[in-house]
């Protein structure tokens, strides 16, 4: 992995996790994984992000808890993806427990982020807080 150097942001080695759910269970995987990690993200933390429903397809080979089916079918699911700085282990075990699946399919790749150094660029006029408030910003934040 790239050795990355800025004056502007600091880099971090960990874990990018990424899982397939139904949408009805997003909130319950989120809250058992900041259960065991804060999901910590510079001066925020339960830091995710969740993509807009997909289809997730699979065929059925009747070897494990479910019959087999006779084609692929397809679940809405979106995913949800974070980051861990820590042993990883705990968080996947908590994805396990809580997902309705037999098999849920999560993705776990070494990654590097960056972390912006406080202080720096606060009067940038792209900055959400140097002009006209946008729809996006929560209302905690106006």
């Amino acid at each position: 992995m790239p050795t990355l150097s800025s004056a502007r942001f600091n880099a971090q080695s960990g874990i990018r996790i990424a899982v397939q759910v139904p949408e009805p269970q997003l909130q319950l995987i989120i809250d058992a994984v900041c259960a065991v990690d804060p999901l910590a993200w510079g001066d925020y933390d339960r830091v995710t992000f969740a993509s807009s429903a997909g289809t997730q397809g699979f065929h059925a080979l009747g070897t494990g808890r479910n019959a087999a089916s006779a084609d692929t079918v397809t679940v809405p699911c979106v995913e949800l993806s974070f980051f861990v700085a820590s042993d990883p282990v705990p968080v996947i075990e908590a994805i396990y427990q809580t997902h309705p699946y037999e098999e849920p399919v999560i993705f776990v790749a070494e990654t590097h982020r960056t972390l912006h150094i406080r202080g720096l660029d606060e009067d940038n006029p792209n900055r959400f807080w140097n002009q006209a408030t946008p729809d996006w910003v929560p209302d905690e934040h106006r």
